[in-house]
């Protein structure tokens, strides 16, 4: 630690430092700083959702197995085990009922695969639109300090020109990771409906009885 303040590192001075230059934005970095944690925490949330759900799954006949009455696998949490567990859950054993119950199980695992991610591109979109504002306000207070001090007072203009180039700065610098994070997140999210989509018409195939290879039609035979 020591021969981090010997090298002239000061942690506390620099954290001083960085926030006298973010606040030197003006009051539209505040709301820009509170979109920007809501942001990540949205984004974080979904990584850890996903990364979940794409994890060790149910194979098809362990999942056709349990519409005959077998255990599911305790190892498997993926998109496939969530559908099994809701629709296991409320299937009534006619087939008619079934097949609605499941697809409406299946329609409410998709909008939450889709949850936030509109939230979160709407956030980044909204950052540089901020920094934006923060430049008029800027230009503002740079125009009104020349029409009192005139165009030679350099001083009296650094503060309008500091508001709006660290308000644009900032905005980008959020909007930039933001959006493409949020193309990145949909794609996954379409990714694991696909899975989920394929996964559901084996089961109501299965349903209609139109499956030739299940454990039930094997046992039957």
């Amino acid at each position: 630690m020591s021969g981090v303040f010997a090298n002239g590192f000061h942690p506390i001075e620099s954290a001083w430092t960085t926030f006298d230059y973010v606040m030197s934005g003006g009051w539209v970095m505040l709301p820009m700083w509170i979109v920007s944690v809501f942001m990540w925490f949205m984004i974080i949330e979904r990584f850890r959702t996903y990364g979940r759900l794409a994890g060790p799954d149910l194979e098809t006949l362990d999942a056709l197995s349990a519409l005959d009455g077998a255990a599911l696998p305790d190892k498997s949490h993926g998109v496939r085990r969530q559908l099994m567990d809701r629709f296991l859950a409320a299937r009534t054993g006619r087939v008619s009922i079934d097949r609605a119950v499941l697809r409406h199980v299946n329609a409410n695992l998709r909008r939450r695969l889709r949850s936030r991610l509109a939230v979160i591109a709407v956030l980044a979109a909204v950052a540089p639109l901020l920094g934006l504002l923060g430049t008029v306000m800027g230009m503002i207070e740079t125009f009104e300090a020349i029409s009192k001090f005139g165009a030679g007072n350099a001083k009296a203009m650094a503060g309008g020109i500091s508001v709006a180039l660290v308000a644009t700065q900032a905005g980008l610098l959020i909007a930039v990771p933001g959006l493409f994070i949020s193309s990145m997140l949909a794609r996954r999210a379409k990714q694991l409906e696909g899975a989920l989509d394929e996964f559901a018409l084996s089961v109501d195939r299965f349903l209609r009885g139109e499956t030739d290879d299940t454990p039930s039609m094997e046992a039957a035979s």
